[in-house]
């Protein structure tokens, strides 16, 4: 495609060379430059891409995107931009054909539920007859179409070529994670949604963000800035969970019509006569076009929560309510949301991704409401990001849990046991017993805490330990099967692991 026809949606754009040069792919990292490729010298927060553009060139770039003219190429056509992510996003879009002006899209953005909220759209979308493909935090998958999922939400180059792939493939709609980074980076400005979700906003990615405030700023974003109503999609929405503490802040600058959800504030979209149960949900879900009754296998007050969201993005999309009853119902389970780990013993184990205070302590509610017996729970904290949430999820753990096995999660370049120093010093407090591993080994405990490094004897230990009835929960790494340690990527699954600890005792 040519230089000149990919500049137009970027109505900044300032070029100096011969504008027909033609391009045959989208870089901004200089070591995957090869012959034909426009570079984007995107200003980074470790290394200024404007330092690399002389390699770019080497490598064969045909054009260099860039914001510093002082930094421009000699020899091949250059184009000064106020924002390179911003044009990147949208130059991404117009050379992959732009595939979200062609089709539905509904993104969702919060701190928890998003991954489950985009599996009962996908199953609501389904039961309508429109097969919708899925870009989230485990994959970007449409029918025997799966691509990995690099993050939840990508680089825009990536994220535009995944959705034409999956347009091809015959998708017709597209759900989408919208993560706070993807917002803050303009990843997703080339797209053009027609629903968005806010689910809820808690502590988390505070290590990037730095505050609550610009946190909150990322997410709204989506519903002041990229669902502003256009000619080539009038019909915008915006779904708000209203019982969140900034639902209202995000619904009163919604730029398009808010459709309100939430279990006890009376909005567009609510339920009633709710019966809870380790067998899952059943309610009325009631609307403005009419009352159903559904049943979920799904569990607790959170999940509740997730199918509000998603019944609120079939009612924008004037979906009809047995196909939103039918995908409520039709969902089962979520990769590594309160994923049971089967075995022979009458104990519950459960692995859940809940890697924040509130997603652990959300799911922990959810578990006592639902125990007979014991709560065994084993978390740790990931190594370079956030510090502060690591004493806050200690003190929900050891106070919600009979016994709390704090250990080791992703600890990526820090010293997993100042971490887990860390989660500790949100436990002392609490004034409960720290045992030993040792002092454990006959099965027996009082409300207390242990500290093991090696997150594969965490969990065997949680196993020994359990009786019939008892519940486990591994959280904060769900679906992933890897653990970094270092800057070195290993393979690691608490359900494997779970399994096997299982398969050792012979239950």
């Amino acid at each position: 495609m040519k230089l000149e026809h990919l500049l137009v949606p970027v109505t900044d754009a300032e070029y100096s060379g011969d504008g027909s040069v033609e391009i045959n792919n989208l870089v901004c990292d200089s070591r995957k430059v090869q012959p034909g490729a426009l570079f984007f010298a995107l200003p980074g927060v470790a290394a200024n891409g404007h330092c690399f553009i002389g390699k770019a060139c080497e490598a064969g770039a045909a054009a260099v995107v860039l914001e510093d003219a002082a930094s421009a190429p000699v020899g091949i056509p250059w184009v000064k931009v106020s924002d390179s992510r911003r044009a990147m996003s949208l130059i991404a879009a117009t050379f992959n054909g732009n595939p979200t002006s062609k089709l539905p899209l509904i993104g969702i953005t919060g701190t928890n539920g998003k991954t489950t909220t985009t599996y009962i759209i996908e199953a609501i979308m389904a039961a309508a007859g429109i097969p919708a493909a899925v870009l989230g935090t485990i994959s970007y998958r449409f029918g025997g179409t799966t691509i990995a999922a690099s993050h939840t939400t990508p680089e825009s180059t990536e994220l535009q070529a995944a959705l034409r792939l999956l347009a091809e493939a015959g998708a017709k709609a597209f759900v989408m994670e919208v993560s706070s980074h993807a917002l803050e980076q303009k990843r997703v400005d080339g797209c053009n949604f027609d629903v968005g979700i806010f689910s809820n906003l808690t502590r988390d990615h505070l290590d990037y963000h730095g505050s609550m405030e610009k946190y909150l700023d990322s997410k709204q974003r989506l519903f002041s800035k990229l669902l502003r109503p256009t000619t080539g999609k009038p019909l915008r929405r915006a779904a708000i969970n209203m019982d969140d503490a900034y639902g209202a802040a995000v619904a009163e600058r919604a730029a398009c019509p808010v459709i309100t959800y939430g279990v006890d504030f009376t909005g567009d979209v609510r339920v009633m006569n709710v019966v809870s149960s380790v067998s899952g949900i059943q309610a009325t879900l009631v609307t403005h076009m009419g009352e159903i009754p559904f049943a979920s296998r799904l569990l607790g007050r959170f999940n509740l929560y997730n199918i509000l969201a998603a019944a609120s993005a079939g009612i924008a999309l004037k979906l009809p309510l047995p196909a939103i009853k039918a995908g409520i119902e039709g969902h089962d389970t979520v990769p590594g949301r309160l994923e049971r780990v089967q075995n022979r013993s009458n104990v519950t184990l459960l692995v859940d991704y809940a890697h924040t205070g509130d997603a652990l302590d959300n799911v922990l509610r959810t578990l006592k409401e639902l125990a007979t017996g014991r709560i065994i729970t084993v978390f740790g904290c990931g190594g370079d990001r956030d510090s502060g949430k690591r004493p806050i999820m200690g003190r929900i753990a050891a106070e919600m849990s009979d016994l709390s096995i704090v250990t080791s999660d992703n600890p990526r370049t820090e010293d997993p046991h100042f971490i887990m120093k860390q989660i500790k010093e949100g436990i002392l407090p609490l004034g409960i017993r720290e045992y030993t591993p040792e002092e454990l080994a006959g099965g027996d405990s009082e409300h207390g805490f242990v500290m093991i490094e090696n997150r594969r004897e965490a969990i065997r230990l949680a196993v020994r330990m359990a009786r019939g009835e008892d519940i486990i929960l591994l959280a904060g790494k769900g679906h992933e099967d890897y653990q970094i340690i270092g800057t070195t990527k290993q393979h690691f699954d608490d359900r494997e692991e779970a399994a096997m600890a299982f398969m050792e005792l012979g239950v």
